[in-house]
């Protein structure tokens, strides 16, 4: 069975009972059951590069849409014909320059504007209004910054390096998280190295999966190195729980088993890796030091374990280094895993392009992040490419293939906010995202687990696990959170509520339907044009059927174009990105 076939008649027919399920309720997992068979030669070497496959690339316009539907939160019709003029690989360099539209600084001026008892109003409506801070800049960010290839990656990269709200430690503090995606941001065009650091050195993180205050063993007081770090950075943040060949597939032993990259004895090493952090650029002893989530975490040499820790494939750390220079061993030592690249490599696509990327395209991803043929190893602007210019990913939109993917609630949320050109008068998009969250169940940096709202290895039970694929958007996608999406899209497009903190001396937001208001005379050329722009041409004839049979009878030509941008907003030809 096709996915894109089954994912549209999921869509259509709403009968997704089979579609949740499949997560941990817990921030960790077990290790997996180790192996006794002899580890493979750790460096085999790899096939040669498949050639690229000879496809027919979708072209013009509607190829400049697609692209930005997968590497921005959403374009409008001048973006896109901005893509199409400079070209898909120029506009991706292009975004390469931007500046970094960080979050953190949103945070702090929020904050001096409450000290300057301007939110006094909206303090009066909203409960301890400072906790909201960071939800705000992010949604400020991703509706109005011009680096929104960057914003897309970092929104992805916090899919995989998960830190939540969830969290009550997380949530007291405001710049916690919103420091922390600012280092997803700062290294998505980075090193992956680089990024794999900050993310390990990061309080947020150090909090959230409990490395921060681990100290060395003490068996006397029954104390030991927390694991929860060592094990998630292993299963979840770099090579993940079996070894893989360079193209994703998994390599088998002699007797046709997995063979796992760790044990409970690899935990343990790493766990005495990751002791001796605490709170960085701060004050007080090492059991209260205070708060500090704007600085990475500082080694404390005394609580740090000096022995010797044997890594993975053998490595071995000497005793009495640096607690800081095991750290940078440990993180070399799995940054060099050769499961990185295609562990990264395909998540990466799937929260970009498609859910079931063939072995090529992921071993073509890999290679880019591995730096074959003379680039840097885990170059991020290399993957980016590779993952967005690759011919698969630039073919025509293929019904009939099983290319695509569905688009997680959130994505549909916030697209048509730019692609409607929403902005407030203020100049500031003030929003929360409680409604968001409480109407769809998502939303950025607030999962309920270490393993974000849905596995990269779901399958939804019925055609597409039999089909042996994966959809992992439908495990937070049900008959209920369709009918919810339908509802939120509602409410913004044929009611104006685009911000739900519209309250002095922030301004509600407004859409400006200008650009489809100028052709909404025609009825044909109006959902050509908003057929472009939010599903780059791809809604079928019975779609484009009866949408236009129910929006040639409104001869108000705004309740028109309302009524035909929230008719394909709802569609699952839109729904499904091909």
């Amino acid at each position: 069975m096709i996915i894109a076939r089954c994912l549209l008649l999921a869509c259509l027919v709403l009968g997704l009972a089979a579609c949740g399920g499949g997560s941990s309720g817990g921030s960790s997992s077990p290790a997996p059951e180790p192996v006794p068979t002899p580890v493979p030669d750790p460096d085999p070497d790899p096939d040669p590069d498949p050639p690229p496959p000879s496809v027919t690339l979708l072209t013009g316009m509607e190829a400049a849409s697609r692209l930005a539907s997968r590497a921005t939160f959403g374009m409008n019709l001048a973006g896109i014909e901005e893509i199409n003029a400079l070209g898909e690989e120029a506009w991706i360099e292009r975004q390469f320059a931007e500046p970094i539209g960080y979050h953190d600084p949103i945070v702090t001026e929020l904050e001096l504007r409450q000290e300057a008892g301007d939110l006094a109003p909206i303090e009066a409506e909203v409960e301890q209004i400072q906790f909201v801070f960071r939800r705000m800049a992010w949604w400020h960010q991703t509706v109005t910054a011009q680096d929104q290839l960057r914003q897309r990656v970092a929104y992805a990269l916090s899919q995989i390096m998960v830190v939540s709200d969830n969290l009550d430690d997380l949530v007291l503090y405001p710049h916690s998280l919103s420091d922390y995606y600012d280092t997803l941001l700062q290294h998505s065009f980075g090193n992956f190295r680089d990024l794999l650091r900050a993310v390990t050195l990061h309080p947020a993180m150090g909090v959230y999966l409990s490395h921060l205050g681990n100290a060395l063993a003490d068996p006397e007081a029954n104390r030991f190195p927390d694991e929860n770090y060592a094990r998630e950075v292993m299963q979840l943040f770099t090579i993940g729980l079996y070894e893989l060949n360079v193209d994703g597939s998994e390599q088998l032993d002699d007797e046709g088993r997995l063979i796992a990259t760790y044990d409970n004895d690899d935990i343990r090493e790493f766990a005495r890796v990751f002791t001796g952090l605490n709170f960085g650029e701060s004050t007080g002893p090492w059991g209260r030091r205070l708060p500090n989530f704007r600085a990475p975490m500082q080694m404390f040499q005394a609580y740090h374990d000096p022995g010797e820790k044997v890594l993975l494939r053998g490595q071995v750390v000497p005793a009495g280094q640096s607690g800081m220079q095991d750290i940078e061993d440990a993180l070399d030592n799995l940054f060099e895993h050769p499961n990185v690249g295609p562990f990264i490599g395909r998540q990466l696509i799937q929260r970009l392009v498609m859910s079931n990327p063939s072995p090529a395209y992921v071993q073509r991803v890999a290679e880019a992040f591995n730096g074959t043929g003379g680039g840097e190893r885990g170059d991020m602007r290399a993957v980016i490419r590779a993952i967005l210019l690759d011919p698969e990913a630039r073919a025509l939109p293929d019904v009939e293939g099983n290319t695509g993917k569905l688009r997680e609630p959130l994505l549909r949320a916030v697209a048509p906010v730019r692609q409607l050109n929403v902005s407030s008068p203020d100049g500031f998009y003030a929003n929360s995202g409680f409604g968001v969250q409480q109407t769809i169940g998502q939303h950025p940096l607030s999962a309920p687990s270490v393993f974000n709202f849905y596995l990269p290895g779901h399958s939804p039970l019925g055609d597409i696990a039999a089909a042996g694929l994966v959809a992992p958007e439908f495990q937070i996608t049900n008959s209920t959170t369709v009918v919810s999406v339908s509802n939120l899209l509602d409410g913004a497009v044929l009611e104006g509520r685009w911000n739900d903190l519209p309250v002095p001396p922030f301004l509600p937001a407004r859409a400006d339907l200008g650009e489809y208001l100028a052709v909404a005379d025609d009825a044909q050329a109006l959902l050509d044009r908003i057929d472009l722009v939010m599903a780059y041409g791809t809604l079928s004839d019975a779609t484009r059927e009866s949408i236009l049979s129910s929006i040639e009878v409104i001869e108000d030509l705004e309740i028109r174009v309302r009524a035909a941008l929230y008719l394909v907003l709802v569609s699952p030809d839109q729904a499904v990105e091909l």
